[in-house]
């Protein structure tokens, strides 16, 4: 143990959360980052991530090589009606609660973290209900504007809860204040890394590069919706701008059948894509402007690059977080949110002025930038190894 900061030699993390990418990457990010600092101090880090066997944060550990272990836990079906949320589903998953919380804590007493790192989805809350039994630090870190469910129902366990944004502080409970400090949201280091050249190349584009470059993303499985009101504005957007589209999958046919008939300078000017993998820092760093939805790690990217974003927030997002999400960025000037329906007219009025005016995109971007913080996991980082240094007072089943 070093008997300066109290931290050991070598480091047990447990990282519980998962679900989607919104919740599992910028637990992995931190993870690295920690990785990153202790090696840097020459000691070691032992992560152990909990979660369920069919989410994203079981590809992503065992592809990271970090030992997984599942337990059992039930999702809550959110409704604005209270008798819908007494919903057989509901009870019939929640009864499952207890076995994970069982499960959890004996995966928490058999590992003997210094800290636990909850990063949301139903997941989280038989393992952060755990740390509390097993009177193991816990650290919840919220990605969107508001607590979520699960670290909601866990802010009073927390010794710290870390948030994105300032806005966040005046939205939590008066009870759990003092233990909010704002962190941001970890990105990818590799994000900010990008080139605009190296996009041009990787993508073979014969773009005009006297125009701006709109990136259009509806995330990995595309959007029905970003591609249905882009598609039907091509011609429209393509004599102002080169455009990177990002479709997904299932929707790449129907876009280039419609892309068929563009003529020769236009077609010229857009790259239609199922996905982006690799490159997609450099098309970032390509893009003068971004059409995409509102999720809490698309937000924290884009304010990290100071990107001016024009946002379609998915509709149907729990607790209704994308148009929050847009909302806040929208109301500083850091970027402009589509709410409700949208339509070709509401596109071009809020797309046209940014294409026309490099003056508003420059504006937009430093707005944009106000609100990144791509020292988030750095941050995120220093609020883990400080809670682990203060362990809470109790029996810890390993030393």
């Amino acid at each position: 143990m070093d008997t300066v900061s109290g931290l050991p030699d070598a480091l047990r993390l447990i990282v519980t959360g998962g679900g989607t990418g919104g919740h599992t990457y910028p637990a992995l990010t931190a993870i690295r980052a920690l990785r990153t600092r202790l090696a840097g101090e020459g000691r070691t880090l032992d992560v152990l991530w909990i979660g369920t066997a069919q989410g994203l944060e079981a590809q992503v550990a065992g592809a990271e090589g970090i030992p997984f272990t599942t337990v059992a836990t039930g999702k809550i079906r959110r409704s604005s009606n209270p008798l819908k949320m007494a919903s057989p589903a509901n009870v019939r998953d929640m009864a499952r609660v207890p076995l994970g919380v069982a499960q959890a804590r004996k995966a928490v007493a058999g590992f003997g973290p210094h800290v636990v790192l909850a990063t949301g989805g139903y997941v989280a809350v038989p393992t952060g209900l755990a740390a509390r039994m097993c009177k193991v630090p816990l650290v919840l870190h919220e990605q969107t504007v508001r607590l979520g469910l699960a670290n909601r129902r866990l802010a009073g366990s927390a010794a710290r809860i870390a948030v994105s944004s300032e806005s966040s502080l005046s939205l939590l409970p008066d009870g759990v204040r003092a233990a909010a400090v704002v962190t941001g949201n970890p990105v990818r280091p590799e994000v900010l890394t990008g080139r605009p050249d190296k996009a041009v190349t990787a993508l073979g584009l014969r773009f005009d590069r006297r125009l701006p470059t709109v990136y259009v993303t509806g995330g990995a499985q595309g959007s029905q919706q970003i591609n249905d009101v882009v598609g039907g504005e091509l011609p429209w957007l393509l004599e102002r701008a080169n455009v990177v589209h990002q479709c997904g999958l299932a929707h790449h046919e129907a876009l280039s059948a419609g892309a068929a008939g563009l003529p020769a300078h236009l077609a010229a000017r857009y790259h239609l894509t199922p996905f982006v993998g690799p490159e997609l820092p450099d098309v970032l760093a390509l893009a003068d402007v971004v059409i995409s939805r509102s999720g809490a790690g698309t937000l924290a990217e884009l304010t990290a690059l100071g990107k001016p974003a024009v946002f379609i927030p998915l509709a149907s997002a729990a607790g209704d977080e994308q148009a929050h999400n847009a909302a806040h960025l929208s109301e500083s000037g850091a970027a402009v949110a589509l709410l409700g329906e949208v339509t070709g007219d509401r596109l071009r009025g809020a797309v046209g002025p940014l294409l026309e005016d490099r003056e508003r995109r420059e504006a937009m971007a430093a707005a944009a930038r106000s609100h990144g913080r791509p020292d988030a996991a750095d941050r995120l980082v220093d609020v883990l190894l400080s809670a682990a240094s203060r362990p809470v007072t109790g029996h810890r089943a390993r030393g």
